[in-house]
């Protein structure tokens, strides 16, 4: 996957638990679901689809 095909997603609290696919994907866009914590780096790649998903929130109490 491209620069110019990837994908940016933002996320805040109310995304977490995180996983791709999102619920939203079309069914196209479906692959097994892997969830993904964001909320230690800020950002991950899911690494079936390669979307890049940004956490734009504030830390869960926890972390």
């Amino acid at each position: 996957m491209d620069a110019d095909t990837a994908r940016l997603v933002e996320v805040t609290e109310k995304d977490l638990p995180l996983h791709c696919p999102t619920p939203g994907a079309p069914l196209w866009a479906r692959h097994p679901r892997v969830f993904l914590d964001v909320t230690k780096r800020g950002e991950m790649l899911c690494p079936y689809c390669g979307t890049r998903y940004v956490y734009k929130g504030t830390a869960p109490k926890g972390h």
